[in-house]
């Protein structure tokens, strides 16, 4: 059976598949690979143009190029052909390593230096700095917008309906008066705190060798600085350096970010409750769309489905993203791989939530 919206098990990418496609760019397995091409690429860039590291010298700025260009026009079929590497080693950045490899070695003053890709890395310096890039991404071009557009919603809406009288509800039953405006007011309030917090969380990483020590670095080369090296390389990624690590950066900035969207997630969860009950009670009226149905039995319904459907993905992304931030910190001494097929998933967390705004 292929994959298609009709036939994927899971709705981000069947049902909603259209509505997840930024985010599908970014964490599907091709977007993971493209993020680890790139994170790669970089690296040896850095490697040649470090004046401690005399085997590098001498690259022509047509070589340069050829490698810088294996990131940015990563293509469907490099992906391919990164998944057929995998299929014979069973590692993913041993296969990305490879792939790298088999394009630069059509260059003469790349055959020389092939072995410098991926040079003193292991795993996790590669994993933990795509990781980084996709959920800076995802946060900067998906998740604030779509907070930010809400948010500005949700200030017009306050303004427009400022003087609106409306009974509040205490324990559900009517207290007293308040208005409309000052209600949606509220949200617009707790959705800009949780949007500032999450902007605010610092995206770190490490590139510090296999158990955060740089001893394959220093064994090869041991005049070059590669603490300041390492922190030189992640910041021009656009991320916070973590200096001190084991085999794994620890995630916890992870677990911030991921705690930071839960509480987001968690004032919208509390908007769509209240605004399907001012729904029921006649504050709001639904738009009819011609040729909808609102009910298979009562066509006269216009049932407020958006909400209700926002609740569900909302409480789905909750559910992930609190197991992400408990259980990511977590790693058996220097490494275990459990963090690896749970960080899979971080995608689709991410994907209900937006798809919840």
């Amino acid at each position: 059976m292929s994959l298609t919206p009709l036939t994927a098990m899971s709705p981000v990418d069947g049902r909603y598949a259209a509505r997840c496609d930024k985010l599908r760019e970014l964490f599907s397995e091709a977007g993971l690979i493209r993020a680890r091409v790139r994170v790669e690429v970089a690296w040896l860039r850095a490697l040649a143009a470090h004046p401690g590291i005399p085997e590098m010298d001498g690259l022509s700025e047509q070589e340069l190029a050829a490698a810088a260009a294996l990131g940015d026009g990563f293509t469907d079929a490099d992906a391919d052909s990164v998944k057929a590497i995998e299929r014979d080693t069973n590692h993913d950045v041993k296969a990305v390593e490879y792939h790298i490899k088999r394009k630069l070695e059509q260059y003469e003053g790349w055959k020389s230096r092939l072995e410098f890709v991926h040079f003193a890395c292991t795993f996790e310096d590669i994993n933990n700095l795509a990781y980084a890039l996709m959920c800076k991404e995802a946060r900067e071009t998906v998740l604030l917008p779509h907070l930010d557009s809400l948010s500005e919603a949700l200030r017009a809406m306050a303004h427009a309906h400022a003087d609106d009288a409306m009974m509040a509800r205490t324990h559900g039953q009517p207290a007293t008066p308040t208005t409309l405006g000052k209600e949606v007011a509220v949200y617009v309030s707790r959705l800009r705190t949780a949007r500032d917090t999450l902007a605010q969380v610092p995206i770190r990483g490490k590139m510090n060798g296999a158990v955060g020590n740089f001893n394959a670095h220093v064994a090869a080369y041991p005049d070059v600085d590669w603490a300041n090296l390492g922190r030189q390389f992640v910041q021009k990624l656009g991320l916070s350096w973590n200096a001190y690590t084991t085999q794994i950066e620890p995630h916890d900035w992870m677990a911030e970010y991921f705690d930071a969207l839960a509480r987001s997630n968690a004032v919208l969860l509390d908007l769509c409750r209240d605004f399907w009950g001012y729904v029921s009670l006649g504050y709001f009226r639904q738009k009819i769309v011609t040729g909808e149905v609102g009910s298979s039995t009562m066509p006269h319904k216009v049932n407020p489905i958006d909400f209700e459907n926002a609740e569900g993905n909302l409480g789905i992304s909750t559910a992930l993203l609190r197991y992400f931030s408990d259980k990511l910190p977590v790693s058996r001494w220097q490494r275990d791989l459990t963090d690896s097929t749970v960080q899979r998933n971080i995608g689709v967390a991410l994907a209900h939530s937006d798809l919840s705004l």
